[in-house]
């Protein structure tokens, strides 16, 4: 198989989709491997390194014309749009949902579009997991860089000192990123709350924070009292491949701190704050009545070196099934990836993903011949 690797083009994004390592086993197993010229430098992987791995480095437009597989750490963006062919396969993050755009064009060009974010195994999601874990632990991090007053923030100290109290934390979401969050917020002092509405995920917060971090059902009425006393506020809402529901409403905001701070780690997937839109490294942050927001769409982006590994070691071993098996082959024989396919063949394939577009939903099942 032939397997591309682009250059990432949205600002500020220096991960990579494989590093030299991984080519290294691919061209081990027969396959062909094409990694666009300076792909991986923000990762701190140079070209010489590949082409030490018996990667070929080509332009853009040959690893889109010639590969039967386009491995990306990001969605396509427009600029991309004509470089996308019929019966190409992507496997990157997608996050469909609120990108009704990106999701016309794989149809109308009838794409074979993996997500990662979609990729479950035993009831958990493997490829997103090592994102999802770096940007829980940035998110009290930013959070506490925009606390400062010269930023808009509170002026509170998030640790605090001895004497006065430290920040409040309120964790929206008791997932991956949720329990990192929690882990560094009580990590560095803050007192942290966490709210969810299955009270079996508030069981294993309780359970490996050893009642250091407080658990509280989600409920509207917890939810105002919480955010009223709240300085941080993290969004780690999920849901796999659809839209995230909105939690807290714009009318909210009244009730809040000025110069409280969401961070909304949702963002990918829209946002569980009415207000959130996506922001980017460049310009992180903004305000809607004294309240910062912080929802940049590739968090993770911003430590590449580490997320690129992290990702890479995860991905790595589902790019080779479907290098070996072949692209459709791999989706009959391995539930995962299966799973893991929104648009196969022009059609919406993922449940979730056709539910909160408005789209048809397709089985993958009666699509594969």
């Amino acid at each position: 198989m032939i397997i591309g690797v682009p250059r990432e083009i949205k600002r500020h994004e220096y991960r990579v989709g494989m590093t030299p390592s991984g080519v290294t086993e691919l061209r081990m197993a027969g396959h062909t491997v094409l990694v666009e010229k300076g792909a991986g430098e923000g990762s701190g992987f140079e070209d010489e390194e590949y082409l030490r791995a018996d990667a070929d480095i080509v332009d853009r437009t040959t690893i889109f014309k010639k590969s039967d597989l386009v491995v990306k750490v990001k969605e396509p963006l427009p600029e991309e749009f004509d470089l996308i062919r019929e019966g190409l396969a992507i496997f990157t993050y997608l996050h469909l949902a609120p990108n009704p755009e990106l999701m016309e064009v794989l149809i109308l060009k009838k794409t074979i579009a993996i997500g990662y974010e979609t990729l479950e195994k035993d009831g958990t999601l493997p490829l997103l997991s090592p994102m999802s874990e770096i940007a829980g632990r940035m998110a009290p991090l930013v959070a506490s860089y925009y606390l400062q007053r010269f930023h808009g923030g509170t002026g509170i100290l998030p640790t605090g000192v001895v004497g006065v109290p430290p920040a409040r934390a309120v964790i929206i979401g008791a997932g991956t990123v949720g329990v990192n969050a929690a882990r560094v917020c009580s990590g560095i002092g803050m007192e942290t709350v966490v709210l969810n509405r299955g009270i079996e995920r508030l069981q294993r917060v309780d359970e490996i924070f050893h009642g250091r971090v407080k658990t509280i059902a989600l409920n509207r009425d917890n939810l105002l009292k919480e955010i009223r006393e709240a300085d941080i506020i993290i969004g780690a809402v999920l849901v796999p491949g659809g839209r995230t529901p909105v939690i807290i409403k714009k009318e909210m905001l009244s009730i809040m701190k000025k110069g409280s701070i969401i961070v909304d780690v949702s963002v990918d997937q829209g946002g569980c704050v009415e207000t959130t839109r996506p922001t980017t490294h460049d310009e992180p942050v903004y305000e809607v009545e004294g309240i910062l927001h912080y929802a940049v769409a590739n968090m993770p982006g911003a430590y590449p070196r580490t997320a690129t590994l992290a990702l890479t070691n995860a991905t790595l071993p589902y790019i080779k099934i479907i290098a070996q098996m072949g692209i459709e082959g791999s989706i009959r024989s391995d539930s995962s990836i299966r799973r893991a396919v929104n648009i196969f063949r022009g059609e919406v394939v993922h449940k979730a993903l056709a539910e909160s577009t408005g789209r048809a939903f397709k089985r993958i099942e009666d699509l594969l011949v």
